[in-house]
């Protein structure tokens, strides 16, 4: 198929100065000199510029077509590579022909300039500082969301970038049902909070023990790190660069286990998903997750349906605790396992457990509405948020950094990915419930601390399509079902029912 490899000899070189622009980005967001953002802007928007401009050429939509008409004369079935890489260009191509080059280096250096902004404000706890550069960034959102188009909500066409083919009134409906089921959960287990004692989670943890620790941690769980790098930074975060080359960060706190622990497992599973995408996909747009919320499901269910479950940690306390005799030596496996899974309001997002995290996901989805709506002022955004956490978890920030700062998100126009982490953690307890009536054995090894089977069960059903099926096609695929909260709320009552013996 001449015309086929010529498309694929052109998506390649698209992809490895993508793959740069990212490398580049990682470096910035771990090891750069803090002098050198400026010219870094500069350089990312000219490659982010370059590879819209070769991708959105009259001669690329020529390509995708004859390829197209090739793929097609040599019946290459639905689910074949050349069949799914041809459906995924279409689409793409007409979408990005939507956005001039212009935008895109506009959007690169716009966002380079925010993150710089953010990590200062935050340090410092000074919205105001980041204040204009927020106000970029919402203009870029409201901009992009036109320049898509959209039927329904504005925020639609950006959700859809995130998660294909979810409306903004669906993530409502199904936000507005995880409320429903699991608010009076949350209320029931307020009476009882004190009965878990998570204190010994804020002890001192030497950092460089954690930092020795992150290796083990996220090669109990899958993560090969023959393929893979652990680095630090503020707001934690997972990229690839190829099957074989997917890294991930964390951070760590001198007083706080919590997000060295968790972090790494939850970074763990997205990298993990991208080292498992088919070899055949390679360099190619169908060598990554799906999509954000498919993703999230990934992280999510190895940061908690595995990484919170007393299996693991009968497991694993026994080697944590070794490397913190100090801090540990006094608590045992049942103690530390409620410790973690202790259900109490707090400020910071990834640091939230497994209920009450939702709640965060909501109050984010709502705000991003109303700025992309025009109906919130960037600069009433401190009070809105602060209004939010007293609504929907009865607490308030003692400062921005603990509340509208302390993402990394807004720094570029990501609106809209937001609810896929909550999506993601549906997604997650639908796909456990189907793996383990698929594979019972995955039962068993969970209880004993272990992956192999459902690692091995994710690889196939999951991992190794990359792009190739949108999310509803796939977990219709794989469950047999569109998504329903109905797994999580079940998971979650029996959980901490137990728990806290309601």
């Amino acid at each position: 198929m001449k015309n086929y490899t010529a498309l694929l000899e052109k998506i390649y070189e698209i992809n490895d100065l993508q793959k740069a622009a990212g490398l580049m980005n990682w470096d910035r967001e771990t090891y750069m000199p803090p002098k050198g953002a400026a010219m870094r802007n500069l350089q990312l928007g000219t490659l982010s510029r370059l590879a819209h401009e070769m991708f959105t050429a009259v001669e690329m939509g020529e390509l995708i077509e004859n390829a197209a008409s090739e793929v097609q004369d040599a019946a290459h079935d639905y689910d074949s590579t050349e069949a799914s890489l041809i459906r995924h260009l279409q689409r793409s191509y007409a979408e990005a022909r939507l956005i001039p080059s212009d935008f895109v280096r506009r959007q690169t250096e716009i966002s380079g300039e925010a993150w710089q902004a953010w990590a200062k404000a935050r340090a410092e706890a000074d919205f105001a500082s980041f204040q204009p550069h927020l106000e970029k960034v919402v203009g870029l959102g409201q901009e992009l969301a036109d320049l898509y188009g959209y039927e329904d909500e504005k925020y639609d066409a950006l959700l859809d970038k995130f998660e294909r083919g979810m409306k903004t009134a669906d993530v409502r409906a199904i936000f507005a049902q995880v409320k429903e089921e699991t608010v009076p959960l949350i209320a029931a287990i307020s009476e009882k909070t004190d009965s878990v004692d998570a204190s010994f989670l804020h002890r001192p943890y030497d950092v460089a023990t954690q930092k020795a620790l992150a290796p083990y941690f996220a090669q109990s769980v899958g993560y090969d790190l023959e393929r893979g790098h652990i680095g630090e930074v503020i707001h934690p975060f997972a990229t690839s660069f190829s099957r074989d080359d997917a890294r991930i960060t964390t951070r760590y706190y001198p007083d706080f286990l919590n997000p060295f622990l968790f972090g790494t497992l939850h970074e763990s599973g997205h990298a993990m998903y991208e080292q498992g995408t088919g070899a055949e996909l390679a360099r190619t747009p169908l060598a990554r997750g799906t999509s954000s919320g498919i993703h999230e499901s990934q992280s999510r269910l190895f940061e908690n349906l595995v990484g919170r479950s007393r299996g693991y940690w009968q497991r694993h306390f026994a080697h944590l605790q070794a490397a913190f005799p100090e801090a540990l030596g006094d608590v045992d496996t049942e103690q530390f396992y409620r410790a973690i899974n202790k259900v109490q309001p707090s400020f910071i997002r990834v640091e939230a457990d497994e209920l009450t995290y939702n709640m965060h996901i909501i109050l984010r989805f709502e705000l991003e509405q109303a700025l992309i709506n025009g109906d919130l002022a960037v600069a009433d955004v401190p009070t809105a948020w602060n209004d939010k956490m007293q609504e929907l978890l009865g607490i308030v920030p003692p400062s921005d950094k603990e509340g509208c700062l302390q993402d990394v998100h807004w720094t570029r126009p990501m609106f809209g990915y937001f609810p896929t982490y909550a999506l993601g953690g549906l997604y997650a307890a639908q796909l456990m419930v189907t793996a383990q009536a698929q594979e019972p054995s995955i039962t068993a090894e969970l209880a004993d601390g272990q992956v192999t089977t459902l690692l091995a069960w994710l690889r196939t059903n999951i991992h190794q399509h990359g792009r190739k099926y949108d999310p509803p096609e796939l977990i219709q695929r794989v469950t047999g079902q569109p998504l329903t909260p109905a797994p999580f709320v079940r998971y979650a009552t029996k959980k901490f029912s137990e728990i806290y013996e309601l």
